[in-house]
């Protein structure tokens, strides 16, 4: 296991020699990367001689290789560890800012990250330092909070950095997470489907597909090799997933139906169409008569999956608008799923078209688990969480 430690210019950056020592002893590899500023209190030799590994500083040293490929670094690394994260540091994460080695290498990393903030009381109880947390912390990012304490201002207050043995403890749950699904396939659906009325209309619905692209962007930062059935949606894709693009309904069960072979766990988050036009071949002029639409039921995908899974982890969602847990619950049961995640639709602040969510989970136990209104990557987290466990042995 390889975990990269970021340390920033800030006076606990000697404790980056104990959360070093921690994790070498727990068994971990430990890449340094120093900020120019961290070097006044705390020498690349010393973290050297403790990681057995040159410190990076210089994003454009030539003479050293690892720094030059530091974006091969970032594919190694089960983790990475900020400490102590200044706020210019925070900042810079928050707000995509790289112009130095660690700012940079951050931008580029997938696996999960560990920040633990140290400063001032006052500058950690700035405004603008506290939204760069909460936007780092929406993001996935894991906050070890600072603690109270005397500060080297010779004050006691917020800002002390977090005890290393609580960052070491936190970085190695993180790194173990990074690993959880390692050989395991995840087939996760997202996206509305589109029916077509005629050439140019169609039937679909208001899903922004944000929520699956969530999902598996998380499945793929805990090992997952991750195929993205996707509907049409303006959303980048993650990196490292297989996109397989539909758009229909029928489309996207053949899509299913060939990914879902072998694989591990199937999260169905697309909103498929329930009913499907017959389509017009020619477009349908407008005739001021009223017109009269037939339409049948669309395949369902989920129930299929349900009837024929092996041993696959089958995970639906039950997009309500009322009754919302009997519902759900009558779902999971009626189509044979092991978890299903509930979320109200009629809210105009979260759920669909919105960046943020509240869900209840339910699973085939009777265990139901309320999360949110969070963004929708903690919210794939956490769903995740309770399908394979939040540490590892999914």
């Amino acid at each position: 296991m390889l975990v990269a430690l970021g340390v920033t210019g800030g006076i606990a950056a000697y404790k980056a020699c104990e959360i070093v020592r921690g994790l070498d002893r727990a068994g971990a590899q430990v890449q340094v990367l120093l900020t120019r500023n961290a070097t006044w209190f705390v020498t690349p030799l010393t973290l050297q001689t403790l990681s057995r590994r040159k410190v990076l500083v210089e994003p454009f040293d030539l003479d050293t290789a690892e720094t030059v490929r530091h974006i091969d670094l970032t594919r190694a690394i089960s983790a990475l560890v900020v400490a102590p994260a200044t706020a210019n540091a925070l900042a810079k994460f928050a707000r995509g800012i790289a112009d130095d080695l660690l700012s940079t290498f951050y931008t580029a990393v997938t696996a999960p990250v560990v920040l633990a903030p140290a400063m001032n009381t006052r500058m950690w109880l700035h405004p603008a330092t506290q939204e760069n947390v909460a936007i780092l912390a929406s993001r996935g990012n894991r906050i070890v909070e600072p603690g109270t304490g005397w500060l080297a201002e010779g004050e006691s207050g917020w800002g002390r950095l977090a005890e290393p043995d609580e960052i070491v403890r936190e970085t190695l749950a993180a790194a173990a997470r990074s690993r959880q699904l390692e050989g395991k396939t995840v087939v996760v659906t997202a996206g509305p489907t589109r029916e077509a009325i005629d050439p140019v209309r169609f039937l679909s619905n208001r899903s922004s597909g944000r929520m699956g692209y969530a999902l598996a962007e998380a499945a793929r930062r805990r090992g997952a090799r991750v195929i993205l059935v996707s509907g049409p949606v303006e959303i980048a894709p993650p990196f490292d997933v297989e996109v397989v693009r539909v758009e229909t309904g029928a489309q996207m069960r053949r899509a299913v139906h060939d990914a879902r072979r072998g694989a591990h766990a199937l999260l169905m988050a697309a909103a498929v169409s329930d009913y499907v036009p017959a389509p017009s071949a020619e477009k349908i002029k407008k005739t001021g008569a009223a017109r009269t639409l037939s339409l049948e039921e669309g395949p369902d995908i989920l129930a299929e999956a349900g009837a024929d899974r092996g041993d696959t982890i089958l995970v639906g969602f039950a997009a309500e608008t009322a009754d919302l847990l009997e519902s759900a619950r009558a779902k999971l049961e009626r189509k044979g799923l092991d978890y299903i995640v509930a979320n109200d639709v009629s809210r105009a602040d979260i759920g669909i078209g919105s960046d943020r969510n509240a869900v209840t989970i339910l699973d085939r136990a009777g265990n139901a688990l309320e999360y949110g209104p969070a963004s929708k990557t903690l919210v794939a987290e956490a769903i995740l969480d309770c399908v394979f466990g939040k540490e590892g042995g999914a």
